[in-house]
């Protein structure tokens, strides 16, 4: 039986979404997001690095901007490496599939008519979940 590994968020961009492309051509983007746990003096913020690809990634960097609330569905993958001393280091991100731009949008602006995209397998059926 194969495996499930699917997070979803709702928080805040904590800065400008970062948008790269790869030497064969398909855009990257990277923003984190805060999500708050908790009220009043019992707030808990945890941070997630977000990367979506292709035509999701192109959107989100065209869209969103620092403090724009944001869902996020994807699935969690943990990167590891050595650093330069050989101490062994880790970090989880998030691979988005799917983004829903929420919050306000100032009225007759241009992102306002974008509440979500998706990645293009998503759209097309290829990647759910085989049972």
């Amino acid at each position: 039986m194969a495996g499930f590994n699917r997070i979803e968020i709702i928080g805040n961009l904590g800065g400008d979404p970062e948008m790269q492309y790869t030497p064969s051509g398909k855009a990257v983007t990277k923003f984190s997001v805060a999500v708050n746990d908790g009220y009043s003096d019992q707030k808990d913020v945890t941070w997630f690095n977000v990367v979506c690809w292709n035509a999701l990634g192109e959107r989100c960097n065209q869209y969103l901007a620092k403090g724009r609330q944001v869902f996020v569905e994807g699935r969690l993958k943990l990167d590891e490496w050595q650093t330069s001393s050989s101490q062994p280091r880790q970090s989880l991100k998030v691979i988005a599939n799917r983004v829903v731009f929420l919050g306000r949008v100032e009225s007759g602006s241009e992102d306002s008519k974008v509440e979500s995209v998706q990645d293009d397998m998503v759209a097309e059926g290829l990647a759910d979940v085989p049972f």
